[in-house]
């Protein structure tokens, strides 16, 4: 269950180091997502959860489960998780030492990840295990919204633009499975070294990904077209040929030509998703 826009996260960096600087197939990623009774934080409680640790595309460790709200209801025409279906169902106390576990050492990747970490800390808080939940994410909402060109970011439609299967929108085990289906396309989309290269994709702040500066200061000058993946304000990606000529920082644009036209273009690079050689003809 989610709000339309999402709780903000950190806009300070991860910590340096491991699990963040890793090779992003090396990286334990912890896809994570919760049903609650509402969205008041503090009050709402944690009606389900799925949490599974991937490292590589395999799965390491899983976890999904219907939670106790402790008599607290709602939502249930969202989840269809009322009083009968959570009957017998662990309190969050019986499974954090678990979810601990889980969390241990991973990134959590979530879609509105804001909403799913200030829930899962107030959990986490109620029984005295508050630190055990990571500050920061990755977030499929902010990287579909790089990437792609959509009416809507909401989970399912971002799957429906992708041709990932839903198997149960707004059940957590179903929308743990359509989360990691559609991460695969993005990362693909964004070509991520590591997972940080992730995290520097910003919306709203034009901040450049470090990784598409230092390749296009490599660029500047020296003649030598690049491919540049684009995705414009109003627009899907489209792919130029462009030869770059200078850079400046506030606000961060590249300014070249494309070939073979030699058109004059001027580029925000916070909307470039890859730069790569040309490939040879």
């Amino acid at each position: 269950m989610k709000q339309p826009e999402a709780v903000a996260l950190p806009r300070d960096p991860p910590p340096a180091g491991a699990p963040w600087d890793l090779p992003l197939d090396e990286a334990p990623l912890a896809f994570l997502d919760l049903e609650m009774t509402g969205l008041e934080i503090g009050k709402d409680r944690v009606v389900e959860l799925c949490l599974e640790r991937v490292r590589g595309g395999r799965v390491e460790a899983r976890l999904e489960t219907l939670v106790h709200p402790e008599g607290r209801g709602g939502a249930e025409e969202v989840h269809g998780l009322d009083a009968a279906a959570l009957e017998g169902a662990p309190p969050f106390a019986a499974i954090a030492e678990r979810i601990a576990e889980l969390l241990d050492g991973a990134i959590v990747v979530a879609h509105s990840a804001g909403w799913d970490l200030a829930f899962l800390r107030d959990e986490l808080g109620r029984v005295g295990r508050e630190a055990c939940c990571p500050r920061h994410a990755l977030d499929t909402l902010t990287l579909a919204r790089r990437a792609l060109y959509l009416p809507s970011y909401a989970l399912g439609s971002v799957a429906l633009a992708l041709g990932v299967g839903v198997e149960r929108a707004h059940r957590a085990g179903g929308d743990v499975a359509t989360l990691r289906g559609i991460f695969a396309p993005l990362v693909t989309a964004l070509e991520p070294k590591t997972p940080r290269d992730l995290w520097d994709v910003r919306i709203g702040e034009r901040a450049a990904r470090p990784g598409i500066v230092t390749a296009l200061e490599a660029a500047v000058g020296n003649g030598q077209p690049v491919e540049i993946v684009y995705r414009p304000a109003r627009g899907g990606p489209e792919t130029l040929t462009f030869v770059v000529q200078s850079l400046e920082r506030e606000p961060p644009r590249v300014h070249g030509y494309t070939l073979p036209a030699r058109g004059r273009r001027d580029l925000r690079i916070d909307r470039i998703l890859r730069v790569d050689p040309v490939k040879p003809a």
